[in-house]
């Protein structure tokens, strides 16, 4: 069993190293085998990395490369490996199982892609891994007013394949890449990330080609990992929710163009959320600095890596 790891990381010290402590708690041998990409995070996390973990791999990128050109950067360095995890920095291994994870790829040929089981942190299930996404999707997604309403209403239900105990060996459309296992028949016959995805949906669009290239993308809950969502993301809000929305674009035009009409409702639909989102964050950034008695407002940076 051959197996790599990759960490991209922007302004997430803390997170990184205890993500980093967890490879090391449960998979030691795979230190050697782990790469951190840095996109200029200029808070010392390289260098933080270097002395706490010498045996990994650092990376340093003098601009802000985004997630899929940074992950893509880490990949390339992890060629004599059979699978590689994208393990977000604000995630941790819980248990031992990758290396069985790795296996049970290698024994499967035609599996490209295995979505490990993302537990939040007082261990219940995080929904890692969903449908695609549809024009229904926008009614239906994790954040939307209806599912908040009515959070067990069989559309959301069946998108975010919540009506399941996540218990089971299962073909899923795509997983998160806060824990993707990529193994390389999928490196082989699809290649690496799109980096036309800066931040967001490029696991959603990496997991549709594989399917298109006659792979599988499988959910296996028996590796474990604890993901602080938002944690990591959080350094830069804003950009991060424009990254997300510009991504839902991208993905769209690649893999779901319309008649013409229906592609500038679509980009309206997406331009109208993003507004909505910034918006709310303006009111949840007004009340905390309220709540603090700062006042005003600042120029906040918000982002996986933004």
């Amino acid at each position: 069993m051959s197996a790599g790891i990759v960490v991209v990381t922007y302004r997430c010290k803390d997170e990184a190293l205890a993500c980093l402590a967890s490879v090391e708690r449960h998979v030691p041998q795979l230190l050697p085998t782990t790469v951190v990409v840095d996109n200029a995070s200029g808070d010392g996390t390289p260098e933080a990395i270097r002395r706490r973990f010498p045996e990994v791999r650092v990376v340093e990128h003098r601009r802000n490369l985004g997630f899929a050109a940074a992950a893509n950067a880490g990949i390339g360095l992890l060629d004599e490996s059979e699978a590689v995890l994208l393990l977000n920095p604000d995630a941790a291994l819980a248990d031992a199982g990758l290396p069985a994870a790795v296996a049970f790829a290698n024994e499967h040929e035609d599996i490209g892609v295995l979505g490990l089981r993302v537990e939040n942190p007082d261990g219940s299930v995080q929904l890692s891994c969903r449908r695609f996404p549809s024009h229904r999707t926008a009614l239906f997604n994790r954040h939307s007013f209806i599912t908040r309403l009515l959070p067990t209403n069989r559309w959301s239900r069946d998108y975010l394949m919540s009506d399941w105990d996540h218990n089971e060996v299962r073909d899923v459309d795509w997983v998160s890449g806060a824990a993707m296992l990529i193994h390389r028949r999928a490196l082989e016959r699809v290649g690496v990330l799109d980096p036309g995805f800066f931040f967001s949906i490029e696991d959603v669009d990496y997991c549709r080609r594989v399917w298109n290239a006659g792979l599988r993308v499988v959910y296996w809950p028996h590796a474990r990992v604890v993901h602080h969502i938002g944690r990591s993301s959080g350094k830069a809000p804003i950009r991060a929710m424009a990254a997300h929305h510009a991504g839902m674009w991208r993905y769209y035009r690649k893999h779901q163009r319309g008649p013409w009409w229906l592609d500038v409702a679509t980009a309206a639909g997406i331009a109208a959320r993003f507004g909505v989102h910034l918006a709310a964050h303006a009111v949840r950034e007004g009340r905390r600095r309220w709540r603090s008695g700062s006042g005003g407002f600042a120029g906040a940076e918000v982002g996986r890596t933004p």
